[in-house]
């Protein structure tokens, strides 16, 4: 078995040597091996295969020059593996004659090296044949199904979890752009069957580093008009495609979800809770209209957000009012804490359980409420949340007890853009704890100590980790504890002015969360944005307000 990673690997001609080819998409449990061959910064994907590569039995693997992450794999693999076929196919940035002639050459070297290998031979009447059969078989486009949802995906390599995530959700695939999405396009020439083969490669849709790919934006966006919204995809630590977004957001009139993977198992629920989210900016709101429940006068919903800190929950009546709100501590099992808040917040509302018509929930644990009829995405109830208290917010910062979040509304209260920070502990509610407990004070005496400040200390790290470090050797210098509380204030600040500037600094803004309870924190991010904060009485239950929002929209349709 030999594996390749590229669309400009030439598959077919191994397969016609009797090759048994296998794309490799590795999903790893850790870069362990990786990190220690390569470096911890190289490119995740690049470092994911290597990893597949030392855990499987492959005969060979197949690279292509994309890029210096994959030439440093190269490296690696033809150490680690020196009897193994690892060949690096130098494949041409022009796309022209001259280009196809040079590739032709190049690959036939390299079938020159792989006989030599495996003492096989490779016959140009055998690969005709195979192409024939793979051209007929090959699958006409289906027609785009109608009244669905419909998402393109464009940018890098899309791995198969963003597929599987879309299909469950019922929505279509309107064209995948990706090195990985595209079909294989087969050129198959009776009289120069190599020649019309290699033109067949290199003129599928353009990667970063062909001399095409100055036109990727405008044909992304042509193709962009045939989808409701579009997933642009990176792999973390990439070094070719971070950058194309920021131009397509420019000439791209559909909504836009920058999506950066990292190809390790763990990644899988961050992905979940980014596409969910963008898919509920893509579906219409309904219309409101008023309705009761079984004989009574006043109907009630219940939205619980299941954060990582704490649990929050809201009863709102039929006329958007909130009957009762309860805020508690998240314990070691989400279903617990989220039952517990629930007859918490029955008793202060007076109800009983049979008196709600639908329960919607949210946050981190939002898929462990056993009892909830439906659960939608933090991003979505925030924004909801937000709009409810403040019409007049259009930029939302959320820290959350493990992640930060800034999201970017309309003036209808509808999300159109957002960004987490869901990687690092750093900035968030965590951090704040640990920081308090470096300096022996209470996680609510933090900020108000903060503001008591009379010297600026600069935490310079933007890990948490070693942010602790660096308070820890202020504490060896006799550095005041309201002048270490106010450093590391703004440096949360600082992170989360990063989050809000990539959806925009549009006012009004306001912050959710935990951490809005934290003066040195509001105090901090204000002086950055140069503008209020508007802050709600509770800051911690606007997840949950538009998660009951969400409920007596279900309700009601």
């Amino acid at each position: 078995m030999l594996g390749y990673i590229c669309k400009y690997a030439p598959i077919e001609i191994f397969e016609s040597m009797g090759a048994e080819m296998k794309r490799i998409e590795p999903e790893v449990a850790s870069f362990s091996q990786a990190d220690m061959k390569m470096h911890p910064n190289v490119c995740s994907f690049a470092k994911g295969v290597l990893e597949d590569v030392l855990s499987q039995d492959y005969e060979g693997v197949i690279l292509t020059t994309c890029c210096d992450s994959i030439r440093r794999l190269y490296d690696v693999l033809k150490a680690q593996f020196p009897d193994r076929f690892i060949y690096m196919l130098d494949t041409p940035r022009i796309t022209k004659d001259a280009g196809i002639q040079l590739y032709e050459k190049r690959i036939r070297e390299m079938i020159r090296a792989y006989e030599e290998f495996s003492g096989n031979t490779f016959d140009e009447a055998r690969f005709l044949r195979l192409l024939r059969e793979k051209k007929a078989q090959a699958e006409p486009a289906s027609a785009p199904g109608k009244g669905r949802l419909s998402v393109g995906i464009a940018g890098a390599r899309a791995n198969e979890n963003i597929r599987k995530i879309l299909d469950e959700h019922g929505v279509r695939v309107a064209f995948d752009l990706t090195c990985t999405g595209l079909d294989r396009k087969l050129l198959v020439e009776e009289d120069q069957v190599m020649t019309g083969y290699v033109r067949g490669l290199l003129s599928q849709f353009p990667c970063m580093r062909m001399e095409e790919a100055a036109g990727r934006d405008q044909l992304i966006a042509r193709y962009g008009d045939s989808a409701d919204g579009i997933i642009y995809h990176t792999v973390q630590f990439c070094d070719n495609y971070s950058y194309e977004y920021a131009w397509l957001k420019g000439v791209i009139s559909r909504p836009l979800l920058l999506l950066e993977t990292d190809y390790t198992k763990q990644s899988y629920g961050q992905i979940l809770t980014r596409i969910e989210a963008f898919l509920e900016s893509l579906r219409p709101e309904p219309e409101l209209t008023a309705k009761k429940t079984g004989g009574s006068d006043t109907m009630y919903v219940l939205g619980i957000d299941s954060g990582s800190t704490s649990t929050n929950a809201v009863i709102m009546d039929q006329d958007r009012n909130i009957k009762s709100f309860a805020v508690v501590r998240t314990g070691a099992k989400s279903g617990q804490s989220a039952r517990k808040i629930l007859e918490e917040v029955l008793k202060q509302a007076g109800l009983k359980r049979e008196d709600l018509s639908r329960i919607v929930s949210t946050g981190y644990g939002r898929v462990s409420i056993p009892f909830a009829d439906e659960n939608v995405t933090e991003i979505s109830c925030h924004g909801k949340g937000a709009h409810y208290f403040n019409p007049k917010v259009r930029t939302i910062l959320d820290i959350g007890g493990q992640d930060s979040k800034a999201i970017h509304l309309n003036e209808h209260g509808e999300v159109t853009d957002f960004v987490m920070n869901d990687k690092c502990a750093a900035g968030t509610g965590r951090f704040l704890e640990m920081i308090a407990r470096t300096l022996e004070m209470e996680i609510g005496d933090l900020g108000p100590a903060a503001l008591q400040s009379t010297e600026d200390i600069e935490i310079t790290s933007m890990c948490s980790v070693f942010a602790e470090s660096e308070v820890i050797s202020l504490i060896a210098q006799n550095k005041e504890k309201a002048d270490i509380a106010n450093g590391v204030c703004h440096s949360i600040a600082t992170k989360s002015y990063s989050l809000l500037k990539r959806v925009g600094l549009e006012p009004e803004f306001m912050m959710t969360g935990g951490v809005a309870k934290n003066p040195g924190v509001v105090r901090a991010v204000e002086e950055k944005i140069g503008a209020r904060l508007y802050i709600c009485p509770e800051p911690e239950i606007v997840g949950a307000v538009g998660a009951a929002l969400y409920a007596l929209e279900q309700v009601n349709r």
